[in-house]
């Protein structure tokens, strides 16, 4: 099996991570997690290989919930920062499957923010 798919989303992630200055060495080693259990996967369904970025994402950000809860800083990740008004909200990959193209878009508005692993343009 080729790694650079998954390197390729670890790369993209760690550098949101990064943005959002998140990249701590909790949430590394969780990533690190979530690459290798979608390796595996991955191994099992080779033309999944557009889904893979979106999907370690998904997993991590239920990793980090899992870890920090849903309200604290760390497990709602990554958070909206174009939304001026209402609660805290978090991002999400779309679409749902993580791919192909996954982007970061508004849990509120619904609204496009990033393309995965360009949140720190956003």
């Amino acid at each position: 099996m080729d790694d650079s798919v998954i390197y390729v989303a670890r790369a993209q992630v760690l550098a949101d991570l990064a943005a959002r200055s998140l990249d701590t060495p909790t949430s590394v080693n969780l990533l690190e997690e979530a690459c290798s259990e979608r390796r595996w996967w991955l191994e099992q369904w080779a033309e999944g290989a557009p889904y893979i970025a979106g999907l370690i994402a998904q997993d991590l950000q239920d990793a980090l919930a899992d870890e920090f809860g849903r309200d604290q800083r760390g497990g709602l990740w990554p958070v909206c920062s174009h939304c001026a008004e209402g609660p805290v909200h978090a991002l999400h990959v779309d679409p749902d499957l993580g791919g192909p193209d996954p982007q970061w878009v508004c849990e509120e508005t619904g609204e496009a923010v990033a393309p995965l692993g360009r949140l720190a343009d956003a």
